[in-house]
C-alpha cells in the first residue's frame, strides 16, 4: 500500500511538475514537500487541498 506522500509524488511526476514548482504554487517550502513525499510529515487539510488543486486531482485520489 502506498503512503500519502508516495501518491502525491507519483501524481506530481505524472503531471510533470517539479517539487519546487509545487511548493511555490502551494506557498510552502520545498523541504516540506520533500518531507511529505518521504512520509516524514503529514500536511494539514488546508495544504492537502492546495496540493490537490494544483495537481488537478480530487482529494480522494490521495486516500486510495
Amino acid at each position: 500500500m502506498k503512503t500519502l506522500g508516495q501518491r502525491i509524488k507519483k501524481i506530481r511526476k505524472d503531471r510533470g511538475i517539479l517539487q519546487v514548482d509545487l511548493a511555490v504554487r502551494a506557498g510552502i517550502s520545498t523541504g516540506y514537500i520533500g518531507s511529505i513525499e518521504q512520509g516524514l510529515r503529514y500536511p494539514s487539510l488546508k495544504v492537502l487541498q492546495k496540493i490537490a488543486k494544483i495537481l488537478k486531482t480530487p482529494l480522494s485520489k490521495f486516500l486510495e
